[in-house]
């Protein structure tokens, strides 16, 4: 279609009247007053949020898992025992800690004296005993040689919920040991309570940096290429002060405020984009500025608001996992969201209506805004053609995107979900140079024991022998257990107790088997007769509790998540088979995106170049946050190709053309966008949060897949195959579903009128 000829058909197009339109006319003819509110809202969320604002922990239980249940019953009868463990992890490569025998125990005594300290152990033998043969194998606390050693220390709460104040206490009690030319570090819980404080200052800085190149060579306008990452980050900022005030009244994950970030910025980028893009061309169509701008607003703003509640949606599909720390993960990324889509309405409008005819002054090339079809004679553009050979051969691109997405799925066939040890963790790291301390000195198990409990308070005092013999027989030679030491009585006689050490570190999967094991088959065995009820509890059993509940409701998630995404673009586009190509589409992006992070930290293929210590397990909540956060992105794209070419449709009911004229005009705003979003996401690789680099690497990989694979491959052929058909819905599930609109038109399309 001629460029003249696609300018009349907008002009042509009913004026659309909504409150979108009005919103963003208005924003852009009172520029000043939408951007004072701005601001002001901006400082003061700023100065609520450090004058009230909450901090973000860990600390997080599950009740109703046998772990807990363990913890309580040790809580109950032996307070000493109970609580949360920590390893003070000593070593001296040149003389035996017995030669420092009163450093430890002055460390010792002055440990127990700290807040929130239960009991502190100390791995010496008391003074004048004869030393007691070390075990075999030996599993502490006081290795063979002598020269390593580890004070076990219980807490009252979580360590690394504690202030980090508080280590200036434990650093003063073990002092003398450091005079005394010992090597002291934190293991555990503690240790990543002295972990440096993150900052994501570096990979934001590197995000924008991109994004900036990314829109100066997409655009060549200055103004054009700022005006997202400004109104971005301001969205984003208020979008974390929020966050803050409500982290002041509920308990929000460490890694909240970055995947916040993350999300924020990524999709606060794009949706701007969306809005500056349709808003450039309608000027370049001859539309004043304020006009413009309001039916860019009643335009790709209806795209944007659909994709912001379908971002939403998805996150909001995290709490069926009814895990509050995953649901308040979703809530995090989605406060972040509200204030991108709100900042895309609003912001974005003002700033166009304060820069007028403006926006294109300042250029590095001829600056361009969406790619319009060639006049007839004309020489076709590169995205022109390529929209042409999709059309003429839909079959070889739909074959060589399955195959793409067939190969990066592979690895997901071999996924290994589990909990990243601190043996991952960079060497500078005090809970990584005692992890790697105590796997030298009494095998990788150490790092997590496992804790026996039998509950026998049920049991009459004369069967409780019987039961301990019984008992310690089934714990003799549990495969994949290095050692069970002894069961002993609580002072109350009323719970046995003892330790399992695996013969694997505690991400290894040979330690998740034998915590299940334990669970489910030795313990109820051991006590089997009696009225006894038994638990494995710990830290490690805790991860293991926490794996098998994502594990079980991952499928629950992904179907709820899939079902309401459905049902959106179906209530929008009201077309059933379209509906179905977006959902089995996307989801196998989002395996192709598993694939690619299965391969890189499970296999360890350019793990260490990402500062990942070896092969590690993926993480257990990693796949749920993805899907949900992934999901929602890719209706970014999808609701924005979709509308185009429903516009299209709508516009000249020829499916195939309407296709190819969708691809033409959003494929370079796609393809920018997505590498915006890449910059973002990829830039949090370089965090020393194993977690982050997986969420950063995951949901790159998942854009770039998704904006290239399925939006310029997949979907172009599959709607080109499709025809007609794809619009197509049963009368009554048309009267049922609500009428959503993608494009601000309410238009019948032109081959039904």
């Amino acid at each position: 279609m001629p460029s003249s000829q696609a300018r009349t058909d907008r002009e042509a197009a009913p004026r659309r009247r909504g409150a979108l339109r009005s919103t963003g006319e208005w924003c852009a003819r009172h520029f000043v007053t939408v951007l004072v509110l701005w601001v002001a809202a901006l400082a003061g969320l700023q100065v609520l949020q450090h004058a009230y604002g909450g901090d973000y922990s860990d600390d997080f239980s599950l009740p109703g898992t046998q772990s807990q249940d363990g913890l309580d019953v040790l809580k109950a009868h032996a307070p000493q025992a109970g609580g949360y463990s920590a390893q003070v992890v000593l070593h001296d490569p040149d003389k035996p800690l017995t030669s420092v025998s009163d450093q430890v125990t002055t460390a010792v005594t002055d440990l127990q004296k700290l807040p929130d300290v239960l009991s502190a152990q100390s791995p010496l033998p008391s003074s004048g005993s004869t030393p007691p043969p070390p075990p075999d194998p030996n599993t502490g606390p006081l290795s063979t040689d002598r020269k390593t050693a580890y004070i076990t220390v219980r807490f009252s709460v979580q360590p690394s919920t504690l202030d980090p104040s508080y280590l200036d206490g434990v650093d003063d009690a073990v002092q003398p040991l450091r005079s005394a030319g010992v090597t002291v570090e934190y293991g555990g819980s503690l240790g990543e309570l002295a972990r440096p404080e993150p900052s994501d200052r570096t990979s934001e800085a590197i995000g924008f940096g991109v994004a900036i190149v990314v829109l100066l060579i997409g655009f060549g306008s200055l103004l054009a290429a700022v005006l997202p990452l400004v109104t971005a980050l301001i969205c984003a900022l208020c979008g974390l002060a929020l966050l803050g005030l409500l982290a002041a009244a509920a308990t929000f994950a460490t890694v909240s405020p970055t995947l916040a970030t993350m999300i924020g910025i990524g999709v606060g980028i794009d949706y701007a984009l969306f809005l500056v893009t349709r808003h450039r061309q309608n000027l370049v169509d001859g539309q004043d500025p304020v006009t413009a701008a309001g039916n860019a607003a009643a335009t790709s703003g209806h795209a944007v608001l659909l994709s912001g509640c379908t971002v939403i949606i998805a996150l909001s599909g995290l709490w069926v996992s009814g895990i509050g720390f995953i649901g308040k993960l979703g809530l995090a990324a989605a406060v972040t969201v509200v204030t991108a889509v709100a900042g895309a309405l609003t912001l974005v409008p003002a700033v166009l209506g304060l820069l007028g005819r403006r926006i294109d002054r300042v250029r590095v090339r001829k600056p361009v805004a969406e790619t319009v079809p060639a006049p007839e004679g004309a020489e076709a553009g590169g995205w022109h053609r390529y929209a042409q050979r999709v059309e003429r051969r839909p079959w070889w691109f739909l074959a060589g995107g399955v195959v793409v997405l067939a190969v990066l799925s592979f690895p997901l066939l071999f996924i290994q979900l589990g909990h990243i040890g601190d043996g991952a963790d960079p060497k500078s790291f005090t809970d990584r140079r005692a992890f790697d301390l105590m796997s030298s000195a009494f095998g990788p198990g150490s790092n997590g024991p496992l804790t026996l409990v039998i509950d026998q308070s049920k049991v009459s005092s004369g069967d409780r022998s019987a039961l301990a013999d019984q008992a310690q027989k089934a714990l003799t030679g549990v495969p994949d257990a290095e050692v069970i030491t002894p069961l002993t009585a609580t002072s109350d006689g009323d719970v046995l107790t003892a330790t399992a050490y695996s013969v694997a570190a505690p991400q290894d999967g040979r330690t998740t088997s034998l915590t299940n094991r334990l669970t489910d088959d030795v313990l109820p065995q051991a006590v089997s007769g009696y009225d006894a009820r038994t638990y494995v509890t710990g830290t490690t059993a805790a991860q293991v509790d926490f794996l098998d509940i994502v594990s079980s409701r991952l499928p629950l998630i992904i179907a709820v998540v899939v079902g309401l995404a459905f049902l959106v673009i179906l209530a929008v586009f009201r077309g059933l088979l379209v509906a179905v190509k977006a959902a089995v589409l996307n989801v196998l992006s989002i395996a192709a995106s598993y694939g690619v992070v299965v391969a890189v930290f499970q296999w360890g293929w350019g793990g260490p170049a990402l500062g990942v210590s070896g092969e590690v397990p993926i993480e257990s909540y990693v796949p749920m946050m993805m899907f949900a956060i992934v999901f929602g992105l890719s209706m970014d794209y999808e609701i924005f190709l979709l509308s185009r070419i429903h516009e299209a449709w709508v516009r000249t009911g020829d499916p195939r053309a309407s296709v190819a004229h969708a691809l033409e005009i959003t494929a370079r705003v796609i393809t920018c966008a997505a590498l915006i979003m890449v910059s973002v996401f990829a830039a949090f690789v370089i965090s020393d949060n194993i977690v982050v680099k997986m969420l950063g690497l995951g949901l790159a990989a998942s854009v770039f897949i998704d904006a290239t694979v399925v939006r310029l491959l997949l979907v172009p052929a599959v709607m080109t195959l499709l025809g007609r058909a794809a619009w197509w819905i049963p009368g009554p599930l048309d009267r049922i579903l609500p009428h959503l609109d993608a494009e601000g038109s309410a238009q019948p399309p032109a081959a039904s009128r």
